[in-house]
């Protein structure tokens, strides 16, 4: 009771302990956490100059996107390619503001109608846009689908930013002409010439091994050129691929298989009285497609006669001059062991031109709404066919009135000389097995056609094949060892050295260096999973992990960090090494030099006086010596005669004298020139402009954090 009454007298100072205590424990969470103190929300993509794109609607264009380009395009490229349009969109909407540019009522509907002019659902009878039809569309949309609508308006709104981007760069471009006096310049860059000797002391005279660069002149290199030297955040691992492939036994075994399905074999029955019956081998069958469809993988049972050519390599020779009924194999082509059978031969036309009636029927592929039940198409087909077994003169008339083949009815239902795997089997077979002035009914997944043979070109010798395909892959005792293989290699590691270890059982080692929003790992294709770990805030240099792959296992080892920044001395030593060296060997060839002259220059140097003639400001080419502006540019603000002091060119140190200068011939008009400056600046002004505003825009991609 005593500590009770003790408590009572503490009220005040047992709230406030426990106050502090909660605010403790919130702090703590809010740092663990540093996202939600001091980042932005995980809801929140990307923030560009001030707004924020939210993940929903993010991943809701992306979804889109991606049903646009497909199923080839990976995730990233369509993240990549949303994220680039809404940067574009935001970017250009804040200029868009400040010009009071905005799309209105009747110029959305100028805009609408153009973008749909050839879609023709929104076409009248008389092949115009309708704006009824399209209105009448939106309304469907509306009460039917939301989600359809809100693509639609999303759809509108791209039509808008587009309108309104090339608004804005039409303006600018009606800025960027050029001005007589920019004409002039231009021709004087160009025909302004100048006569010049000249001496070059290479900078490969002098070896890299005597020209020393400390690590602190690469430092201090690095942040006089900070722009130059910016770079992403990015991760190196090492990593070896276990591959789930069929081992010398497994291949062994797919053409062991492939030789029993040649001949007849007895196999165990225990329905039959012997317990055996004979199972009928492809030498002897007598359903050649039932057989290869059901003995192949992937590859099915092609019911179609070929022409030499046309045969695969690996077996034309051999097969096309075979008897009927010869079996070769069993052969690897691609990522299949085969066994091929020449099941016919003939001579066929090498093509045929035929004229046909298409009465389709319900079920049939592209039937219309008004399509026949399929009895009723019988018989109609039936009834014409023996009208025009009396009078063919009335087949163009039939092919206006009943054919749905809108392909070939303006040509009264002609297809003029096709090539023999043109069309589908069945028509195919009548117009190349058959002879000209053939008549008759076929029935094709379109429905029913009446078919004249008009004619038929050429003969060539060609071959019906079956091929039985059996796929190249592990069998589960070889996929059992790779797991087995990959788990040792795993344990291993916990005690050994990740390269070490791969060597001393003949592992490749493939190193890798990612940036944060990379997909691709050469060899095992798209891997965003071990991208995503190598950036993981829990995993630190050293770390290794195990990733199931399509096609087998990698085991992955992070090797090193490399954050967002000024890049690394040893990462920039591959451009500014060179550089450096540059400079301290201009310098040095410039602190040994007092000679004045070009023959004293030459002569301390061991090097040739040489001449360049009819140089211009435009092309700042030296014959012998290449692209120098800087020599150029001193060689034109020198007198005739006159000679320069030592220059630092891109190629080595110079002297040059300037021995004629020719000015360009003065012309009466410069608009010539001042139009072509004009036409250069107008082809690049809108992607430069782009650039510019991008890089001067503040844009926060939180991808990496948002996206997985």
């Amino acid at each position: 009771m005593a500590i009770l009454n003790k408590i009572r007298q503490k009220t005040v100072v047992l709230i406030l302990v426990i106050a502090l205590a909660l605010f403790a424990f919130i702090l703590s969470s809010l740092f663990d956490n540093k996202d939600a103190l001091f980042g932005k929300s995980q809801d929140v993509v990307a923030t560009i100059n001030g707004k924020d794109i939210s993940r929903v609607e993010f991943m809701n264009l992306v979804e889109q996107q991606q049903q646009q380009m497909g199923a080839n395009a990976t995730s990233t490229q369509v993240m990549n390619r949303v994220f680039d349009a809404k940067v574009r969109e935001a970017v250009m909407e804040g200029q868009f503001e400040k010009l009071g540019l905005s799309i209105e009522t009747d110029q959305m509907r100028d805009i609408l109608k153009n973008a749909l002019a050839t879609s023709p659902e929104f076409l009248n009878e008389a092949g115009v846009f309708d704006e009824s039809k399209l209105k009448v569309y939106i309304d469907n949309l509306k009460s039917t689908s939301a989600q359809a609508y809100q693509n639609w308006v999303n759809y509108e709104q791209q039509l808008a930013v587009g309108a309104l981007q090339t608004d804005y760069f039409n303006m600018v471009k009606a800025g960027a002409t050029a001005t007589l006096a920019e004409g002039e310049l231009d021709h004087k860059l160009a025909n302004d010439k100048v006569d010049v000797k000249y001496v070059q002391v290479p900078y490969s005279s002098i070896p890299d091994s005597t020209v020393t660069v400390s690590k602190s002149e690469i430092k201090d290199y690095i942040s006089k050129h900070e722009k130059s030297y910016q770079t992403e955040a990015s991760r190196s691992f090492q990593y070896v691929y276990f591959k789930e492939e069929a081992s010398a036994e497994d291949e062994k075994n797919i053409q062991d298989g492939l030789k029993e399905l040649i001949n007849d074999r007895e196999v165990y029955d225990e329905t039959a009285e012997d317990k055996k019956r004979t199972e009928v081998g492809f030498k002897n069958t007598t359903d050649v497609e039932d057989f290869v469809n059901a003995n192949s993988d992937d590859i099915k049972f092609n019911d179609r006669f070929l022409k030499k050519s046309a045969l695969p390599e690996t077996i034309a020779d051999t097969i096309f001059n075979q008897e009927v009924g010869f079996i070769f194999g069993p052969y690897k082509e691609g990522n299949y062991y085969k066994l091929s059978k020449l099941v016919a031969r003939t001579t066929l036309p090498d093509s045929a031109k035929t004229r046909h009636i298409l009465i389709p029927f319900i079920g049939a592929t592209r039937a219309p709404a008004d399509a026949k039940p399929k009895a009723e198409a019988e018989a109609l087909a039936d009834s014409l066919l023996t009208v025009l077994k009396s009078d063919t003169s009335k087949f163009s008339e039939f092919v206006t009135e009943y054919s749905t083949d809108q392909g070939s009815v303006e040509n009264e239902g002609r297809y003029d000389w096709f090539a023999y795997d043109r069309m589908v089997p069945e028509f195919r077979d009548f117009a190349f097995e058959g002879k000209t002035g053939d008549l008759g009914v076929v029935e094709t997944v379109f429905g029913l056609h009446i078919i004249e043979v008009e004619g038929q070109k050429g003969s060539s010798d060609m071959v019906k094949v079956a091929t039985i395909a059996r796929k190249i892959e592990s069998s589960e005792e070889t996929n059992d060892k790779i797991f087995r293989d990959a788990s040792t290699f795993e344990v291993n590691l916990e005690n050994g050295d990740f390269a070490t270890l791969a060597k001393e059982s003949n592992y490749d080692v493939r190193p890798m260096t990612a940036k944060e929003l990379d997909e691709s790992i050469p060899g095992i294709g798209n891997q965003r999973q071990i991208v995503r770990w190598a950036f993981e805030e829990g995993t630190d240099v050293g770390d290794y992990k195990r990733f199931p792959v399509s096609g087998g296992i990698v085991i992955a080892q992070l090797t090193s960090k490399s954050e967002a920044g000024l890049m690394s001395v040893e990462d920039a030593s591959v451009t500014a090494l060179p550089a450096i060296r540059k400079d301290k060997k201009a310098k040095l060839i410039m602190d040994r030099v007092s000679a004045t002259t070009l023959d004293e220059f030459a002569k301390a140097e061991n090097q040739n006086v040489r001449t360049s003639v009819a140089i211009n400001m435009k092309n700042p080419t030296i014959s012998g010596a290449g692209n120098e502006p800087m020599v150029v540019g001193t060689a034109f603000g020198l007198n005739e005669g006159e000679t320069s002091g030592l220059v630092k060119g891109n190629t080595g140190v110079f002297m040059v004298q300037t021995t004629k200068k020719t000015p360009a011939t003065e012309l009466e008009n410069y608009q010539p020139f001042a139009n072509q400056v004009s036409a250069e600046k107008l082809s690049s002004v809108q992607n430069r402009l782009y650039n510019a505003l991008k890089e001067a825009a503040e844009i926060e991609d939180n991808r990496a954090n948002t996206v997985q």
